[in-house]
């Protein structure tokens, strides 16, 4: 297992081999400060400064690195992260800066999944050295953070059921202290009716439970987290064909995310009490399975009937919501692998946000532009509430028309969330089809750092 820490040391002086970050514009000074030989070696590798680009400089007995960025003075998340990838093990310095907010990337570039099966093409470790060492630990959280999501998604659903969210959440107690509460079985069926509901087809091994982790000090402010924790996804008895099954042991996504954040959070120290709840269930075909047609209990004591048993993340939401609700937090923050619609409309590079307040959705959108992870607020209209209607029960779980699915769940989310409370939700996709530099084909983190960054500034008091 990678050791992260290791990864990015405080500069003492150590022996290092030097990057130069410059872009197209300035590539042509640059390489006026070089020799014959070395601008020479530079074009027989093609490198003009463009971004991304990483060039080997010969240098006496020795080399440095050149690589391409699009500003050298405004480094972001991902400014570093093609020659992590890409230089050989080594421990590397800039020539002339700090790598700031890029050594996100440095970090994340490294990042193998390698549970099953070992990466024998993988270079050894990367180390970058700086002397941002009062910054050095929160940007190694926030990797951690996204890696542990990477880790949670990738892992398959017969390895990342319910108990094993349990176990990850029981981690977090173990390091940090707090308390963890788990209810399943008759419990769970009494006080959690929709929770149960979904998950009741799942064998012994993958029996539907929610977890409750409360820390922190009882007169802090109060900090509720969510995360959808669905396994797998069969689709229930509206079975998905077996292109859409695939990958969904990324459906638990959500408790992925919300595991993740929940962490930063202890680790920090935050003045606050946070709850952490995570419903967690396989969504699995038995002759005990929900169907098409039922009216089910919640926990909040509205009855809803069941029109699609594959919009089953919306139902262990709601008896979790309306847990956290409870509570009366000061900032209640959902994370779910939720729609399709989301992804046709914003595709994988942005997580969809809703919220009831447009101060807390600018602050997470400007959190989010600000650290390479920006959401994008998509509506929760109040003329579409009709469309969840239901002839026999309060409400519907989905609606029968193709229009603004993203939205309608939030706003299914939404009548399960006490009134006045400041509420977000993040329809997060958990998974990139394409990898890019430090960002790895797989699992996925979207929304994370936005919502740690706005967490820290609105609670850090």
């Amino acid at each position: 297992m990678t050791d992260y820490n290791e990864l990015i040391v405080p500069d003492r002086g150590q022996d290092a081999t030097a990057i130069h970050l410059v872009n197209k514009d300035g590539f042509p000074a640059f390489a006026k400060t070089l020799s014959a030989g070395q601008r020479a070696a530079l074009a027989a590798q093609k490198f003009e400064g463009a971004g991304y680009q990483v060039g080997i400089v010969p240098d006496g007995d020795g080399w440095f690195a050149v690589g391409g960025v699009s500003d050298p003075d405004e480094l972001s998340s991902w400014c570093l992260a093609k020659l992590a990838e890409d230089l050989p093990e080594g421990t590397y310095r800039l020539a002339d800066r700090q790598p700031g907010p890029a050594v996100f990337g440095w970090l994340t570039a490294q990042y193998r999944f390698t549970r099953y099966k070992d990466d024998e093409n993988a270079a050894g470790p990367r180390v970058l050295l700086t002397e941002q060492v009062k910054r050095r630990d929160a940007l190694v959280a926030e990797a951690e953070a996204e890696i542990l999501v990477r880790d949670l998604i990738n892992t398959p659903a017969e390895d990342m059921g319910p108990a094993a969210l349990e176990a990850e959440c029981r981690k977090l107690v173990d390091a940090h202290g707090g308390k963890l509460d788990v209810v399943k079985g008759d419990a769970l069926e009494q006080g959690f009716p929709m929770v149960h509901a979904v998950g009741r087809a799942a064998s012994r091994e993958h029996a539907p439970r929610l977890m409750h982790l409360t820390w922190g000090d009882e007169g802090a402010p109060v900090l509720a987290i969510v995360g959808k924790g669905v396994c797998f996804d069969s689709g229930g008895l509206d079975v998905k064909p077996a292109s859409g099954m695939r990958l969904m042991k990324k459906d638990m996504g959500g408790a992925a995310h919300a595991i993740a954040l929940a962490r930063l959070v202890m680790q920090s120290g935050l003045k606050v009490r946070l709850h952490l709840l995570v419903p967690a269930v396989e969504n699995a075909v038995a002759s005990n399975s929900f169907r098409p047609g039922d009216v089910l209990a919640s926990r909040k004591g509205l009855t809803v009937e069941i029109h699609n048993t594959d919009a089953e993340g919306r139902l262990i939401l709601g008896d979790a919501l309306d847990l956290a609700s409870e509570q009366e937090p000061d900032l209640l923050v959902d994370f779910a692998t939720l729609t399709g619609a989301a992804r046709v409309a914003l595709g994988p590079d942005y997580a969809a946000m809703m919220a009831r307040k447009d101060d807390t959705a600018s602050a997470m959108s400007e959190a989010g532009k600000a650290h390479d992870d920006e959401p994008w607020r998509l509506p929760l209209p109040e003329a579409y509430r009709e469309y969840l209607s239901s002839d026999i029960a309060d409400i519907a779980n989905a609606h029968a028309n193709p229009y603004a699915g993203a939205s309608v769940a939030g706003l299914f989310l939404d009548r399960f969330v006490g009134e006045g409370i400041d509420w977000v939700h993040f329809d997060t996709f958990g998974w990139r089809p394409f990898a890019k530099p430090g960002r790895s084909k797989g699992g996925a983190a979207y929304g994370l750092r936005a919502a740690w960054h706005v967490i820290q500034q609105r609670f850090a008091g």
